[in-house]
């Protein structure tokens, strides 16, 4: 797919359109975005398939950006450890059927090391950044001053720090034991979340965000992800008003702010 080409705006200077991709255990969706961030297509959603290869992953991938309008680059935030475009770990695509399924360890060893990176930017024929989701929902929610941290809730737990707008080396939080033997993942993720109902989920999100203040000391939390709307008032509004609940668009239009950020360097060039 040859796509490394430029548009033109109605004001007859070159424009630069951005593809991203925001892979989540349940779902993978993506648009492509104009310069300022505005989408440019209605954003196509499909549903993770499992077992999930890496080469399934990219036809996937592929097979969205192909049903989409042309871009010249591309953003893709998928979960799990990634350092530099390639994949250390991802703990939903190494399972037969999905999270919470039994994990198989010919996907383990198939992801662990995968340029991801590397890939896409065959796939796509255009210059491409990966990161991990919740890094790529940062981007596109902070406000770059100050130290911020951003939380994704959905199929799991997804965490990014920013610290001046700058992106911090990535942490699994998610992967952080909690209790009873549970990590953040299992903890307040979306099967915990259908399992107690949205009242005592969110309890469990304001005793989440208790417990981490201290540990961080953000200037700015914000909280996103698909189940960030989910959080019920009477638990938004003891919060605090350093927190900052954000739409999930801001995993697509992440996409665009994750290179400009540094003057339109990607983000993981660091």
């Amino acid at each position: 797919m040859n796509s490394a080409r430029h548009t033109t705006g109605h004001s007859g200077s070159d424009t630069t359109s951005t593809l991203a991709i925001d892979c989540g255990g349940g779902g993978i969706k993506g648009s492509v975005l104009d310069e300022a961030g505005t989408m440019r297509a209605h954003p196509i959603r499909v549903p993770t398939p499992y077992p999930l290869t890496t080469d399934r992953f990219i036809a996937t991938l592929a097979d969205l950006a192909s049903q989409l309008p042309q871009a010249q680059r591309a953003t893709v935030g998928l979960p799990g450890m990634v350092r530099h475009g390639v994949v250390v770990s991802t703990p939903h695509y190494v399972t037969v059927r999905g999270p919470r399924s039994r994990v198989d360890p010919s996907l383990v060893e198939q992801w662990h090391g995968f340029d991801a990176r590397r890939a896409l930017i065959q796939a796509f024929d255009m210059p491409t950044i990966v990161l991990n989701d919740a890094e790529v929902h940062g981007a596109g929610a902070v406000s770059g001053a100050g130290y911020e941290l951003m939380l994704t809730l959905g199929t799991g737990l997804g965490c990014a720090i920013f610290d001046g707008g700058r992106l911090a080396p990535h942490i699994e939080m998610s992967q952080a034991p909690v209790r009873w033997g549970l990590s953040y993942d299992t903890y307040i993720g979306e099967h915990e979340r259908r399992r107690l109902g949205d009242a005592f989920w969110s309890r469990r999100v304001r005793t989440m965000v208790e417990a981490l203040r201290p540990m961080f000391l953000w200037d700015r939390l914000y909280i996103g992800g698909g189940n960030g709307r989910k959080i019920v008032a009477s638990q938004l509004t003891r919060l605090g008003d350093d927190v900052v609940i954000v739409p999930n668009t801001a995993g697509i239009v992440g996409g665009v702010r994750a290179w400009q950020l540094h003057g339109g360097h990607a983000v993981d060039e660091r």
